[in-house]
């Protein structure tokens, strides 16, 4: 039998959307045969499956693992088209699936998880859910003490690596990250072009119209510092505990927080808007 080449799987990959390993596979059983690959996964349903697979998928949940010692974890992000199909017992138990993997292996890059073991259960549970199921990205953190906190219905979760303290203090900086969304640990961390774009921004704003220069300074300098002090971890006001930053409430603890990791489901995707009477029409016109 021919082997099977690498520029073969990757044209049946791009036809149907389908794994790397699947598609090799598919290749084997068709001697190389890309046409009857492709009927085969048909008929198996892996190619209905990988229609769905194009499909935008931004519900879902996002899952944290701690290393058995608390020094280090991980968070998953998977991906579904509904929130209904992201309750279901069966993409929880995939998702958990994800998170045991990315723990276990110490790997980084998703696509490469995926495809070293997690895409038969993917494929599998697509064709049971019927939805496009994707795991989208993995988050790492180490420290001293590594601790993390999820949100009740599993739409954010966080995990803080403190330098000294424990995973108890720990939880609590990862629920105030969960709550309030700090951009950086410190001042200091935040890029530079989002400073600038913020000086933009306050420049534009109608009470500096017709002020001198050294007042505008003034006054943009004050309003910089309150932006970065609002969006700093260290900086913000303890979500428990108003009266006390969270900085000084780790630093009296004998802690430092070295480095904190959020997801929320769905940020940064767009979802693709539907309107179902134009498609039915479309539909119908067709």
């Amino acid at each position: 039998m021919a082997a099977i080449s690498a520029s073969q799987v990757k044209e049946l990959r791009d036809r149907t959307g389908l794994g790397m390993m699947e598609c090799k596979r598919a290749l084997t059983e068709a001697g190389g045969d890309i046409d009857k690959a492709i009927e085969e996964m048909r008929k198996s349903g892996q190619a209905k499956a990988a229609k769905k697979a194009g499909r935008t998928a931004a519900e879902g949940v996002v899952m944290v693992r701690l290393s058995d010692a608390g020094t280090s974890g991980v968070l998953v992000e998977v991906n579904s088209e509904t929130d209904f199909a992201a309750r279901d017992d069966n993409f929880l138990a995939f998702a958990g699936e994800v998170a045991d993997a990315a723990m276990a292996s110490g790997e980084t890059d998703i696509a490469k998880l995926v495809e070293g073991g997690i895409e038969t259960s993917r494929q599998a549970l697509i064709q049971k859910i019927g939805e496009n199921i994707s795991p989208r990205r993995i988050g790492t953190i180490a420290g001293d003490v590594v601790g993390g906190y999820v949100h009740g219905n599993s739409r954010i979760a966080v995990l803080v690596a403190l330098k000294g303290g424990d995973q108890e203090l720990a939880k609590d900086v990862a629920m105030h990250v969960a709550a309030v969304n700090p951009r950086v640990l410190n001042k200091d961390d935040m890029p530079a072009e989002v400073v600038e774009k913020e000086k933009e921004i306050i420049k534009a704003q109608p009470d500096m119209e017709g002020k001198p220069a050294e007042i505008v300074e003034k006054m943009m300098v004050g309003r910089i510092n309150k932006f970065l002090a609002e969006n700093s971890l260290v900086e913000q006001p303890f979500v428990k505990n108003p009266e006390l930053k969270v900085g000084k409430l780790v630093k009296d603890a004998g802690a430092e927080i070295i480095s904190f990791v959020r997801f929320e489901v769905g940020e940064g995707i767009e979802k693709e808007e539907v309107d179902f009477a134009a498609e039915v029409a479309a539909q119908l016109k067709g």
